[in-house]
């Protein structure tokens, strides 16, 4: 558990400002030399930004990456890059993978390590991610007729990853899952001919990524697309509970769980989980437009200490502020969510004492 009680953590992402958009999207002509500089510079600033706000562990704000799955084609050859309609970039495999850029991520954090003194989080997409997002039935066909046999192609390709985060210092790699969390819809789980095998495989793979590498603490963001609905997009409904098995056999040390996003189920949940399971809770709600003030989050995390040993939880907001590339979330709206947040760890920290 952390030294620190009730310690105050982003998820991953930050917003992104148009300057940052223009540089990670090419829309800025610059040399490769120029471009690092610029970015070394942004990084810099929303590092500041979090450090500003309290937290107690930050990341560079996945600023460098041009979107939080699509890292993976930094990391091995096979894939096909494109924009959607929408101009957020698409990634589809189309070749088998082999080793391209290992350590990508990992500098990430060699940056931030020489920039701040506070502890650091590095953020993995999960191999069954990869798998819903990424295989195509038709243009994936060719090099990967199966869709698991892509997932277990990119599990080498992530647990390599993993292995340089833990070199480079990080303190903390999650692996960020959507996909896993899918299984808790009831019209998911009915729209699939065997859902509790689907979601065996996709926490079976997140196993092989982990285990055996000692020495950094890793945790499983179980991301309820609090992200998608900031886009508009249709999210999921359902609490934990059919899950409940798979997470328990999870070989990692901390499970995040949303539970500012509607639908989310009750903090009855975290009574199911092993014991020696970190709890980051999602108690800052990340919707634009919603500021949740230091006692209302303060309040939820009350509501899960009656239910826990409070040693267990970590504070957090629901999922990334920065969902996809084209998202619009004002910057100083993350900044104030998560100084509220900073201050009900500092409340808590006192009542708890």
């Amino acid at each position: 558990m952390s030294s620190t009680p009730f310690p105050a953590s982003v998820i991953g992402s930050m917003p992104r400002s148009d300057f940052v958009k223009d540089l990670i999207m090419g829309d800025t002509e610059v040399s490769p030399e120029e471009y690092e500089k610029r970015m070394d510079a942004a990084v810099r600033y929303i590092v500041a930004v979090q450090e500003q706000a309290g937290v107690d562990v930050v990341t560079d704000g996945e600023w460098r990456r041009k979107s939080y799955i699509g890292v993976i084609a930094e990391l091995a050859h096979g894939f096909e890059l494109s924009r959607a309609d929408d101009g957020r970039p698409m990634t589809v495999v189309t070749d088998k993978l082999s080793p391209k850029t290992p350590g990508f991520i990992s500098k990430e954090v060699t940056f931030v390590q020489a920039i701040t003194s506070k502890q650091i989080k590095a953020t993995l997409p999960s191999p069954a991610l990869l798998g819903e997002r990424m295989w195509d039935a038709e243009k994936s066909s060719k090099a990967y007729p199966n869709r698991d046999d892509f997932v277990r192609d990119c599990v080498p390709v992530l647990r390599r990853e993993a292995e340089l985060l833990k070199e480079a210092g990080a303190d903390i790699i999650q692996i960020d899952d959507p996909h896993l969390c899918l299984f808790v819809d009831p019209e998911v789980r009915c729209a699939c001919d065997n859902p509790d095998r689907d979601a065996d495989f996709a926490a079976e793979m997140i196993n092989d990524v982990v285990d055996g590498i000692e020495g950094v603490k890793f945790a499983e963001h179980l991301c309820r697309r609090a992200g998608a609905r900031a886009r508009g997009d249709a999210g999921h409904t359902g609490a934990f509970d059919p899950i409940i098995g798979q997470l328990n056999r999870l070989k990692v040390h901390h499970i995040t769980m949303e539970f500012s996003t509607p639908g989310a189920g009750d903090f009855e949940v975290l009574k199911q989980l092993r014991e020696d399971f970190e709890i980051g809770l999602g108690c800052v709600d990340v919707m634009p437009g919603k500021i949740d003030s230091p006692e209302e989050i303060a309040s939820r995390v009350r509501q899960a200490a009656a239910v826990i040993d409070p040693k267990r939880i970590t504070l957090n907001p629901d999922c990334g502020f920065a969902p996809g590339s084209g998202a619009v979330v004002p910057i100083d709206e993350a900044y104030e969510k998560l100084r509220n947040e900073a201050a009900a760890a500092r409340m808590l920290r006192e009542e708890f004492a």
